[in-house]
């Protein structure tokens, strides 16, 4: 489908484009247009499907010192890691940071790019959704400065900071397994985004190194819409016959939140009855009788780093830089460490 310009828009409503521009960019009562004929050129352009070239006029303006962040959701420890060390960074660079919540939609996600776009945001640091490859294509063919952070589409080559999600969760599984168990079940979301799928390659590949097999029904992906009622299916079905599992590895924070009270209120107590693992800590493991073993991510060098590289980016334009970080494994017990 062709791209609508506001000579489309013009030509349609019977205008000139000069008193379209005017209109689209909130000029009517400066330029004195007729409210119905701005009206109808609102109409027009929703109809068409007009989208703004916000990002080349951003392009054409003097710097703001202002840099927008899009986070996934407020709810997750991870953001609220990460824009403290952001903020921090951005201070020291004389930037003020705006920052917006998707909550995990796409459309979300597209309107606040376009709304900080909008803003003359000299820079944007991104946790991109799922499915939202197409803005970060946008963004990237009209070079607006961006880093992504977390969340990665290896498909399209961008400025990015990441937790190897890999040998975190490959780590993980061994430590498991060295503490002696081998019925080793998994549960993640079921999304496809590239950072949980490798988490399910760690998983699957430190079961093969170490020379176990992962069993039909171990190896659980649970809906985000559906997760309590698919994690209470996917743990009872785990902890007993014939599967039986000794250990389940949580590939999220939350997940392991929700999974404990399950397994609490089943009666299986942890370590002894099921040995327990994260991926992301959690405030709410202080609140469990047994310390929650996990992998901690560096949230605060991961968002220094992606403060540090914007601001690369946006003196040089042609830097690509794609930094990958480490977890750290933190033993308490919930493994049945001694």
């Amino acid at each position: 489908m062709k791209k609508a310009i506001l000579k489309d828009i013009a030509q349609e409503v019977g205008v000139s484009t000069a008193l379209v521009s005017y209109v689209l960019n909130d000029l009517e009562e400066e330029k004195r247009v007729g409210k119905e004929i701005a009206k109808k050129i609102r109409s027009t352009a929703k109809k068409l499907n007009y989208r703004p070239n916000q990002i080349a006029k951003s392009l054409k303006m003097s710097k703001t010192h202002t840099i927008g962040l899009v986070v996934a959701s407020f709810n997750y420890r991870f953001t609220n890691g990460i824009i403290g060390s952001i903020e921090a960074e951005a201070k020291k660079n004389n930037y003020t940071v705006l920052l917006g919540s998707s909550e995990e939609d796409s459309k979300n996600f597209k309107e606040l790019i376009n709304a900080l776009i909008s803003r003359q945001v000299d820079g944007l640091i991104l946790l991109p959704v799922e499915n939202s490859q197409a803005e970060i294509k946008y963004l990237k063919k009209h070079h607006l400065p961006f880093v992504l952070i977390d969340r990665i589409f290896p498909e399209i080559e961008t400025n990015l900071i990441a937790l190897d999600n890999f040998k975190a969760a490959y780590q993980s599984i061994a430590h498991i397994i060295k503490t002696g168990h081998k019925r080793i079940g998994f549960i993640n979301l079921k999304n496809s985004m590239y950072h949980l799928h490798e988490r399910n390659r760690g998983y699957r590949q430190a079961m093969k190194d170490h020379k176990l097999s992962v069993k039909s029904g171990w190896h659980k992906e649970v809906r985000e819409k559906n997760l309590k009622e698919d994690l209470h299916n996917a743990i009872s079905e785990m902890v007993n016959e014939p599967l039986s599992c000794d250990a389940i590895f949580f590939a999220t924070e939350y997940l392991t939140i929700d999974g404990l009270k399950l397994i609490n209120a089943m009666g299986i107590t942890v370590p002894k009855g099921l040995a327990i693992m994260s991926f992301d800590e959690s405030e709410a493991f202080e609140l469990f009788y047994c310390p929650i073993t996990h992998a901690r991510q560096p949230l605060e060098e991961m968002g220094k780093a992606a403060m540090k590289t914007l601001i690369e980016v946006m003196n040089d334009r042609k830097v690509c830089k794609q930094i990958y970080l480490e977890s750290d494994l933190i033993i308490r017990k919930s493994c049945g460490e001694n």
